[in-house]
């Protein structure tokens, strides 16, 4: 189903979860079209790439391909994938093509409910920098490196291993990290015990070496399930590999590893939540037989992933950053690492993602913002979804207003947002949030 020449096409291409696959699919000799509803941006550089693009409203995209994927957004009913069933085409899931790509690699997986971006893309500097030819497929593009898909002559693929709506389910990596398990996607898991058994089953597994961040409380629940051996890596002295001597500055960070053999490695990025994310990605790359001065080297040279933790320029006396965390954990990482980095008053512009994801969180928003000098909640994102819980972007302004006893202002535009900036003093600004928060950064710097 992935030889040269076999007909693809990917409903919803352009998406983050589905244009890597497009590249890899098109890098190895497949015949890759897609179509989207979204036809500028992403889609506009697959086209360029040569991947044919069309609209997502157009009948007769994908009539001639022999396999047809999609985005997990895409309804099943959608016309193509009707037309795809009538005519007896191959139809595939996202989940299903990992199954297929796993058949014919090596995989080594990077999961968790967040960081797995960065840890991916750090993998791959790290493949990089010890000269080796892997394939790679990630949310974002590897700054420095090259685009989100890469279909490379060895028999390994570095993967963003993906939780959401059971992607990973039928995979069966080579080797895998994994670096925390946090409530989230618990519309389709129903509840935070069902996650934590779908990571403990991806683990079970796992043909290789597993390594994991032993410090998160989710990980150490799923590795209680596991009757297999893994690979702690952590601050605790009872970790086999040890963290130690962090030091963070407002751009970079420095740490050590100790285990078989010490590491010390410098990151170009800042943030306690990054050394976990290194420290992790370092020990399954030596487990994997990697030189360690290719590791250092690799790490050395990452520069951060798209929209985490992004520098996007000046407004006032702030400096302006961008970033995708919408779950508690991830927030409060960025946050913290912010004040790590020596800021003095941090605001932070939160947009909520997804009703089913706000409303299951709940109140677990209000801590995350405790390093927040001072928040401003948004309208919820909604991400197609409809609101079927009745939740509002009101109630996580409320909740952190319970627990912050100070006014934490609601305002549902991005207009209401950009003039309430106007009056504000300070000399950090986070936009935080899955959605199009991002341009609202950009506005505001003016790029």
């Amino acid at each position: 189903m992935t030889a040269p020449g076999t007909r693809i096409h990917i409903v919803g291409a352009a998406g983050a979860g589905m244009s890597g696959v497009a590249r890899l699919l098109h890098e190895r000799g497949c015949v890759v079209s897609g179509s989207d509803a979204d036809m500028s941006g992403v889609a506009s550089a697959l086209a360029t790439e040569g991947i044919a693009m069309g609209s997502d409203t157009d009948p007769l995209q994908g009539s001639d391909a022999d396999v047809v994927l999609w985005s997990p957004a895409v309804s099943l009913t959608h016309p193509t994938l009707t037309a795809a069933r009538e005519r007896g085409a191959t139809l595939l899931t996202r989940a299903q093509m990992l199954e297929t790509l796993g058949d014919l690699y090596d995989v080594v997986g990077l999961t968790g409910t967040h960081g797995k971006t960065t840890a991916t893309s750090m993998m791959v500097h790290i493949m990089v920098g010890a000269q080796r030819d892997d394939s790679w497929l990630l949310g974002a593009e590897v700054l420095g490196i090259g685009a989100n898909g890469h279909a490379g002559s060895s028999s390994t693929l570095v993967l963003e291993t993906d939780e959401s709506y059971g992607t990973f389910d039928r995979l069966s990596p080579y080797a895998l990290a994994v670096l925390n398990v946090e409530a989230d996607h618990l519309d389709h898991y129903g509840d935070l015990a069902t996650l934590e058994s779908a990571f403990a089953a991806l683990v079970s597994r796992t043909r290789g070496p597993v390594v994991v961040w032993s410090d998160d409380a989710g990980v150490q629940r799923v590795i209680a399930q596991v009757e297999r051996s893994v690979v702690t890596v952590g601050t605790s002295s009872t970790a086999q590999w040890r963290v130690s001597d962090v030091q963070l500055a407002r751009h970079g960070a420095t740490f050590s590893v100790t285990g078989p053999v010490a590491l010390a490695l410098s990151l170009a990025v800042t943030g306690i939540h990054n050394v976990a994310n290194a420290a992790t990605t370092a020990v399954l790359a030596l487990s994997l037989g990697i030189e360690p001065e290719a590791v250092t080297a690799g790490l050395a040279a990452f520069r951060g992933a798209p929209r985490r933790f992004e520098f996007r320029g000046r407004y006032g006396n702030f400096d302006v950053f961008e970033d995708y965390a919408h779950l508690p954990g991830e927030i409060a990482a960025t946050l913290k690492a912010a004040k790590d980095a020596g800021y003095q008053r941090i605001i932070a512009v939160f947009q909520p993602h997804r009703y089913t994801r706000t409303a299951a969180v709940g109140e677990g928003f209000a801590p995350a913002f405790d390093d927040a000098d001072e928040v401003i909640v948004t309208a919820i994102y909604t991400a197609g979804e409809e609101n079927t819980a009745g939740v509002r972007g009101e109630s996580v302004a409320e909740s952190l207003h319970h627990r912050r006893q100070q006014e934490v202002p609601y305002l549902a535009t991005k207009a209401e947002v950009l003039t309430a900036l106007a009056t504000r003093s300070g000399d950090a600004l986070f936009f935080l949030g899955a959605g199009d928060v991002g341009e609202w950064a950009a506005e505001v710097v003016g790029q």
